[in-house]
């Protein structure tokens, strides 16, 4: 199961994302959105991980936890919609 992670603070680190999630069960995949001309966080990204049970445990857990004094947002990842090019 795919999740979205939002509101991560700016300097958290990859593998710190990936050992929070870590706690729950195997993280098939993990990345940190940035920004393609500053190379900074933007402040979101997604983690996969191998058993659905452990993700809604994750997402159960994680959700609305204060990190680095930001509230997470976790939730099960929407597919991506397409945009028109501009």
């Amino acid at each position: 199961m795919k999740i979205y992670v939002g509101n991560l603070p700016f300097k958290m680190t990859l593998e710190e994302l990936s050992e929070m999630f870590e706690a729950f069960g195997g993280v098939a995949d993990a990345v940190i959105i940035n920004d393609r001309e500053t190379g900074r966080s933007k402040g979101f990204g997604f983690i996969e991980m191998s058993e659905d049970q452990a993700a809604k445990a994750a997402i159960d857990a994680l959700n609305g936890k204060d990190v680095g004094g930001r509230a997470l947002t976790v939730n099960e990842a929407r597919p991506r919609e397409e945009r028109s090019r501009r």
